[in-house]
């Protein structure tokens, strides 16, 4: 295990920081800007490489700051060519990131929490208990890897991994600026996307802070069964999660909500559940990923037949719902949706309790 130095992590600065720390340090703003390109764009780490610096703030920064990143300790590559990276952070803990290729297209899950206190009954992550939030340069620590991994920066990232990410709402926010600057990642706002299972005012706030893609983690189709599947549904039930999906796109007509809905056997993949979907999203720009259930070790769960999946999904088309299967993808590493499960120790003993960041309408459950 490695411990977290005293300094300053350079990780957790956006540009603007970076600019205002050098300005504080004496030199003028456009070397933060320099200092930021050195660490994101071109991956550099170490001071001394970082040429058009002066010398003189180079040692300064030395003296005053730190680079930290999470380490790569595991890579788990996979038939499809999917990779589970998993990371250890500077206290021990690990969590997981994973890259997904599509054609011209790379996807990196990236994880915004150690553990998850949600408790969605068919998601590994949340078996393993919840310990903290990660900090701004954990999260986009992952991408900087990624980054480097493949040789170029991923086309798209999605909040997807470990965690709720608006539970984590400041770091998660701060990292998604750094992921779309141009002197960084360049990601377009279309091709960030974070998931939410459904924290109301955060999605409120979201929408006051940033223009990224919203996914929602849906799982059914009325609040009784959403209460089993998802219990932050009895915080925050249907009809308060809808409005806020639909204010977040705003009257945007090329922006959709995407619904993400595991195919749970028997549970929530009828006919009849198809139905009360359609009726649900009437109104909202959706898109639907119908997810086949990642069975994991102690799952009371089981996968829904691939020709009642499609029964359904045709079901949702007809009635003009876009909806499509999800390919699975890296399920030999355990790489896929809900499977993400890292190394996580519950030293807060808080789970079945959510603590969101967030303004005075959320309190603590």
């Amino acid at each position: 295990m490695t411990t977290a130095g005293t300094k300053p992590n350079l990780l957790n600065l956006n540009l603007a920081d970076c600019e205002a720390l050098v300005v504080g340090l004496g030199v003028k703003a456009f070397h933060g800007r320099n200092l930021f390109k050195w660490v994101h764009k071109h991956g550099v780490v170490e001071f001394d490489a970082m040429t058009d610096l002066s010398r003189s703030l180079r040692e300064t920064l030395r003296e005053t700051v730190e680079i930290r990143l999470p380490r790569i300790v595991e890579a788990h590559p996979s038939e499809d060519g999917t990779i589970k990276w998993i990371m250890e952070l500077h206290d021990g803990q690990r969590i997981e990131t994973v890259f997904i290729p599509e054609g011209r297209r790379s996807t990196i899950c990236v994880s915004s929490q150690v553990g998850c206190a949600l408790e969605c009954a068919f998601c590994a992550t949340a078996r393993q208990g919840f310990n903290r939030n990660l900090a701004v340069s954990e999260i986009i620590g992952q991408v900087w890897h990624a980054a480097r991994q493949l040789d170029k920066p991923p086309t798209n990232v999605v909040m997807m991994g470990m965690g709720e990410p608006l539970a984590n709402f400041e770091s998660v926010v701060k990292a998604m600026d750094i992921m779309q600057d141009d002197l960084a990642y360049m990601l377009a706002k279309q091709r960030v996307t974070l998931s939410t299972s459904g924290i109301v005012p955060n999605i409120y706030r979201l929408r006051e802070v940033s223009d990224v893609s919203l996914a929602v983690s849906l799982h059914a189709p009325n609040d009784a069964l959403r209460d089993q599947l998802v219990p932050i549904n009895r915080k925050y039930p249907l009809a308060e999660l809808l409005p806020a999906c639909k204010a977040y796109i705003g009257q945007d007509k090329r922006r959709k909500v995407t619904w993400e809905y595991v195919m749970l056997d028997g549970i929530n993949d009828s006919l009849a559940h198809a139905k009360q979907l359609i009726r649900l999203l009437e109104g909202i720009p959706s898109k639907l990923n119908l997810i086949p259930f990642n069975p994991f070790a102690g799952s009371d769960f089981g996968t829904s037949p691939p020709e009642r999946i499609e029964a359904f999904r045709l079901r949702l088309t007809r009635a003009g719902i876009f909806a499509m299967t999800r390919k699975t993808r890296g399920d030999e590493i355990a790489a896929a949706c809900g499977q993400l499960v890292g190394r996580v120790e519950d030293r807060t003993r808080r789970l079945g309790r959510v603590v969101v960041e967030a303004g005075p309408r959320v309190a603590t459950g």
